[in-house]
């Protein structure tokens, strides 16, 4: 029985129960997932095999208050309570905190209201001349990359030209995507879902679908083992304080993980984007059979191949390719892990929106140079707390939440670009030593 008294059984659509929030955690497998989003309690079992942004979003949270990651992830919250409806069940007991477990009543609270004044303050509103020229300065990259070979050969100096402004329109690319696939430049999510598909589609060969579904767990769970994809390196690396003592004291070696912070020279910025992503990105589109995303990736291929067969061959231009993504993988691997691999991480601890986003995520110092050559995500925490606003506005917000952190004793941390780079080795190194300190002592 839950609050009160009522019914607990859930009647699919009808809205009649009232339940505890120690009866809403028990439906919390695959099978069987219940949400709660602003104290109405939803059975998702089976939407969540329809929902946009993955299943695996969803089980992230089955058991869970979703309030807070519901507000983060949808900018028409009225369009999409039209899907709710229907799974709606009940409500929690009046007797019931709105909170779950040990999650911070005040911090909610405070942050539900920066978020609230961040939108009357028009920080959600994109300028669709910032991403225009962003897209313009993209092509205009890859027009002077092929026009350099074309009009003055395929010599070494001029081949190496190339595949460096290649790499670098990729990796801006990359970040526009990025923009798209948060739902944060046009104020109509459809729009930004087909731009998105032509902007990883045509410009990098990739899929919208395999980047959603992947990215948006990370924002949902960052650094939570078995929840955030981006941690799950495939017994390749052992990460944050937990996990090496864990593997030392099982006497897993799969790899000499305290000789990780160099072998990650070699494995990680180099292969990430050219052999892992790439392999994942085509086996996910055809095992899900997503012709649509195949065949927007695929205009990428024929443009390129069109433009540089004719000028090095098929071979030559695969080389060339390769290379360009062998550049783009290192500086995507240093920009994205600095802001996240230096940080917590831990199996689930359900802590509140806020919290949790600020244990996972750190700053790097805002310049012209940071804020264009990592896409804006030097501002990590700020696009971490609020992942559909512009990225040009991060700046605006960040002294809210810097004074937000403050008033809660919430660490803030900001470092300079080299020092956040640094600290990916030493941490790397770190875990290293405690799982070799467990694999030869505990």
């Amino acid at each position: 029985m839950g609050g009160g008294g009522q019914q607990t059984e859930p009647v699919s659509g009808k809205g009649t129960g009232f339940f505890t929030w120690e009866e809403v955690q028990k439906h919390s497998n695959r099978n069987d997932q219940w949400l709660v989003v602003k104290r109405k309690v939803y059975n998702v079992t089976n939407w969540a095999k329809r929902h946009p942004g993955g299943f695996r979003v969803i089980n992230h949270y089955a058991g869970e208050d979703a309030t807070e990651v519901f507000a983060a992830f949808h900018p028409d919250q009225d369009f999409v309570q039209k899907f709710l409806k229907p799974l709606h069940i009940g409500e929690l007991a009046a007797t019931e905190p709105s909170q779950d477990r040990e999650k911070n009543d005040s911090i909610i609270k405070d942050f539900d209201s920066l978020r609230v004044q961040a939108e009357k303050d028009g920080l959600f509103k994109a300028k669709p001349l910032f991403f225009l020229l962003h897209l313009g300065h993209i092509i205009l990259l890859e027009a002077l990359a092929w026009l350099s070979v074309l009009y003055w050969g395929t010599s070494w100096t001029m081949t190496f030209l190339c595949a460096t402004l290649l790499a670098i329109a990729q990796a801006q690319a990359g970040w526009l995507q990025h923009d798209f696939g948060h739902l944060s430049v046009f104020k109509k999510s459809k729009w930004n879902h087909i731009v998105h598909k032509f902007v990883i589609g045509q410009l990098k060969g990739a899929s919208a679908n395999w980047w959603n579904h992947r990215h948006f767990q990370h924002h949902a769970k960052p650094n939570i083992f078995r929840k955030d994809p981006d941690i799950n390196v495939m017994d390749v690396f052992v990460l944050g304080n937990t996990q090496p003592v864990e593997y030392g004291i099982k006497k897993i070696k799969k790899m000499p993980y305290n000789r990780q912070h160099q072998y990650f020279f070699l494995v990680g910025p180099p292969l990430l984007i050219p052999i892992f992503y790439n392999f994942n990105i085509f086996y996910t589109m055809i095992t899900r059979r997503d012709w649509v995303d195949l065949s927007w990736a695929m205009t990428y291929y024929f443009r390129y191949y069109f433009c540089f067969v004719p000028l090095y061959g098929f071979w030559g231009s695969f080389a060339l390719q390769m290379f360009a993504r062998f550049l783009e993988s290192h500086w995507f691997v240093w920009v994205t892990q600095m802001s996240h691999i230096p940080m917590e991480m831990e199996y689930e601890k359900r802590q509140d929106w806020m919290t949790s986003q600020l244990t996972s995520t750190c700053n790097i110092e805002q310049s012209f140079f940071n804020d264009w050559f990592s896409g804006h995500l030097n501002f990590q925490i700020e696009h971490h707390l609020f992942p559909r606003m512009p990225r040009h506005n991060y700046h605006l917000v960040a002294p809210q939440v810097r004074e937000l952190c403050e008033k809660h004793g919430i660490p803030y941390e900001m470092k300079s670009l080299w020092n956040g780079m640094v600290d990916v080795v030493r941490s790397l190194k770190k875990s290293g030593d405690l799982w070799l300190d467990a694999y030869l002592h505990k």
